[in-house]
């Protein structure tokens, strides 16, 4: 059985470059997981620097039904998260270990992470953030899938997207779909570190 996470490294190096900094977070229980950090261009077309951070280590296993008396070791979705920021406007290294603690929730608490849902991490997600929360977006914009050999899943690169608590509240209503319409009818800067929320009216 192959190797999952040299495989992941050399699909986020292929796509973002080399990373420029990366640390390990270990907790009581489960692998070790590292996070990633990449400078670059805005793709979409923006001015500035983005920086990103990817998960390396939630993938090394599948996630698991909470449901199941005996977890797959084999079978099973398999994620791992990124974040983008614009560079420079907020001390956004700091959510280094919030998003480890995200990856290693699979692990910790018995949840799969898939697109739609909420992860919060209880405390701002960098010193200064209006965000405690992210909402997991779908996968294959831009980081493609990784496929692995059968009977493994693919590895799905999952964005992350920040939501201040009123938005995350809001979500909890209205459901993912509806906040991210409003979030592009507002045309929200959702890479923007220290923006506000979105109106709700």
């Amino acid at each position: 059985m192959a190797d999952v996470l040299p495989l992941v490294e050399a699909r986020l190096r292929t796509t973002l470059g080399e990373p420029d900094a990366r640390a390990a977070v270990t907790f009581l229980g489960t692998d070790r997981v590292e996070v990633l950090r990449f400078q670059g261009q805005d793709r979409d077309g923006g001015d500035g620097e983005i920086v990103r951070y990817a998960t390396l280590g939630m993938s090394a296993q599948p996630m698991a039904d909470p449901a199941a008396v005996l977890a797959d070791p084999v079978k099973g979705p398999r994620a791992e998260l990124v974040i983008s920021v614009r560079a420079g406007l907020a001390d956004t290294d700091k959510v280094l270990r919030p998003l480890a603690v995200l990856a290693a929730s699979p692990q910790v608490e018995g949840v799969i992470v898939a697109p739609g849902a909420s992860l919060d991490v209880g405390e701002p997600l960098w010193p200064g953030a209006p965000f405690t929360s992210v909402l997991v977006a779908e996968p294959g914009g831009l980081i493609e899938d990784l496929e692995l050999d059968e009977p493994l899943d693919p590895v799905r690169f999952l964005p992350l997207l920040p939501m201040t608590p009123n938005e995350a509240a809001w979500k909890r209503v209205h459901g993912a779909q509806a906040l991210q319409e409003r979030w592009l009818t507002n045309g929200t800067d959702l890479r923007d570190p220290s923006r506000k929320s979105v109106p709700l009216d």
